[in-house]
């Protein structure tokens, strides 16, 4: 988010200075989104509350799966795979 118009954010996404800032503003979008949903798994982690968990995590796996149908399919195994494992395994630990 912060470094997207920078050159190792430039270079992190092969993006040329013209298409970083362009996008930029989408590029804040996403990392506040981010930051937002990384609070949340933070949150309920450490709240124990399942239905908390079982929430963020869901928001995890279906923004990987919106993102893999639109964006491209590396982030269905980049954010969806993760968010889904991490789920299982929440089931697994449930009491």
């Amino acid at each position: 988010m912060f470094l997207w118009t920078k050159p190792i954010g430039r270079r992190s996404f092969g993006l040329t200075e013209e298409l970083a800032g362009a996008t930029a503003t989408l590029a804040k979008n996403q990392g506040l989104y981010n930051g937002f949903l990384a609070a949340g798994l933070i949150w309920a982690a450490q709240s124990g509350t399942w239905s908390v968990q079982l929430f963020f995590l869901g928001c995890v796996i279906v923004a990987g799966i919106f993102g893999g149908l639109t964006v491209g399919k590396s982030i269905l195994w980049i954010q969806a795979a993760p968010g889904a494992v991490a789920l299982i395994l929440a089931f697994l630990a449930r009491d």
